[in-house]
C-alpha cells in the first residue's frame, strides 16, 4: 500500500513541475516518450486533467497522457 502511495505522490509532484516549466512561454520542451519517441511542445500547451494538450506547427492538438511521458528536455528560446 505505501508503494503505491509514493508512486501517486511522485506523478503528483512530476505532474506540478510540468505544469510550472509548460506555462513558461520561452521555454522549448521536448517529451521523451516510454515508447522513445520525441514531441516538441509548442507554445499553445496546457494540461487539462492527465493529458498534455499541444498545438504542433500544422496546427493540429496532440494528447499526450502523462503517463506516457518518460522524461523532459527543456531549452531556453
Amino acid at each position: 500500500m505505501k508503494q503505491s502511495r509514493t508512486k501517486s505522490a511522485k506523478n503528483n509532484s512530476f505532474r506540478k513541475l510540468l505544469e510550472k516549466y509548460l506555462d513558461i512561454k520561452g521555454l522549448d520542451i521536448v517529451v521523451i516518450l516510454n515508447d522513445g519517441r520525441e514531441v516538441e511542445l509548442y507554445k499553445n500547451r496546457e494540461i487539462i486533467d492527465d493529458i498534455i494538450y499541444a498545438i504542433d506547427k500544422s496546427n493540429r492538438t496532440q494528447q499526450i497522457p502523462i503517463k506516457d511521458v518518460k522524461s523532459v528536455d527543456m531549452f531556453a528560446a
